[in-house]
């Protein structure tokens, strides 16, 4: 089983451009996978955990509802954000500067296979990472993603998280807000969810802003302790 995880910190990029990206890197882990099976071979399967900021756009997961999207096309092109339907789970979301997009691409053959588990890692890392920070964050029963204040009428959702899968390769991920512009969420209904905040990071702490590296750091740590992985830095950064 192969551990080692290629990180790659995309800075600031479209939404399309690293959905496209994403897409290349499970497409070639998954034809490994297909052609270890094929030729009865044992070639390893790489991995990869991507981090990225993105300009102000609406994703809407495979089994959303459009009807989350408060916004039309004009309105849209107002705000300057952008739309897209995509392949993972979950309905809608915002993501958009201050905000940090985690994307890990693995073959969970490598860790465990186990798509339940690996959303609870996932949610673990952020509620690790909050504690750093004196933020008592936990889970919402039925509703994937990372809570402040649940089974209160000031229930919060600071991270959202959708993810797709296939042959045990994973895409797509979490969106933690840092130092996001929170207004943006009030043109959906975040995930589906009525009724149900959301906040940043910048927000609990009542700052103007949080380092953002000093973050990433926090999340790469606690992901390395959780899925005993090893991070290499990615040829070329």
């Amino acid at each position: 089983m192969n551990k080692k995880v290629i990180f790659q910190d995309l800075g600031y990029m479209d939404y399309k451009e690293t959905w496209d990206y994403q897409e290349s890197l499970f497409k070639a882990i998954l034809d490994i996978k297909i052609n270890n099976r094929r030729e009865n071979t044992q070639l390893a399967t790489p991995n990869y955990f991507l981090f990225v900021e993105h300009p102000h756009v609406y994703t809407l997961g495979k089994s959303g509802d459009m009807e989350n999207l408060l916004l039309n096309q004009t309105q849209l092109a107002q705000k300057g954000a952008s739309f897209y339907k995509i392949n993972r789970g979950g309905d809608i979301t915002y993501h958009g500067p201050g905000q940090i997009v985690g994307y890990p691409i693995l073959d969970l053959d490598n860790f465990f296979t186990d798509i339940h588990k690996y959303l609870r890692f996932l949610e673990e890392v952020i509620i690790l990472t909050l504690d750093e920070y004196g933020i008592k964050a936990t889970r919402s029963e039925g509703e994937t993603g990372v809570w402040i204040d649940v089974g209160t009428p000031f229930a919060r959702k600071i991270c959202a998280m959708g993810v797709r899968a296939s042959r045990w390769v994973t895409m797509h991920g979490f969106a933690l807000n840092v130092n996001a512009n929170l207004g943006y969420f009030d043109n959906i209904i975040p995930c589906g969810i009525r009724g149900k905040g959301v906040t940043s990071l910048n927000v609990e702490l009542g700052q103007a802003e949080v380092p953002l590296g000093e973050v990433k750091d926090k999340l790469l740590k606690h992901f390395q302790q959780l899925f005993q992985a090893n991070f290499v830095e990615a040829v070329g950064q």
